[in-house]
C-alpha cells in the first residue's frame, strides 16, 4: 500500500502531466488558426492568378510609367 507521501507524489504527477497538456493544446491553437489563414490567402491568391491577364508585374508598372511619362 502506497503511503501518504507517495500518493501525494502521484497526484502531483498527473497534474503536472495534465498542465503539460493544456499548454500542448494553448500551442496547437494558435497554429491551426495561422494555417487557416495561411490557407485563405493562398486560395485567394490562386482565384486572383487564374483572373490575371499574364501580364507580369514589371510589365504592367513599365506600361504604367509610359502612361503618366508621356501625357
Amino acid at each position: 500500500m502506497p503511503t501518504a507521501m507517495e500518493q501525494r507524489l502521484d497526484r502531483l504527477v498527473h497534474e503536472l502531466n495534465e498542465i503539460k497538456k493544456e499548454m500542448i493544446l494553448q500551442k496547437v491553437q494558435p497554429v491551426a488558426r495561422a494555417v487557416r489563414k495561411i490557407n485563405a490567402w493562398k486560395s485567394l491568391g490562386e482565384k486572383i492568378s487564374v483572373r490575371w491577364d499574364h501580364v507580369s508585374a514589371v510589365d504592367e508598372i513599365r506600361q504604367q510609367r509610359d502612361r503618366v511619362c508621356h501625357k
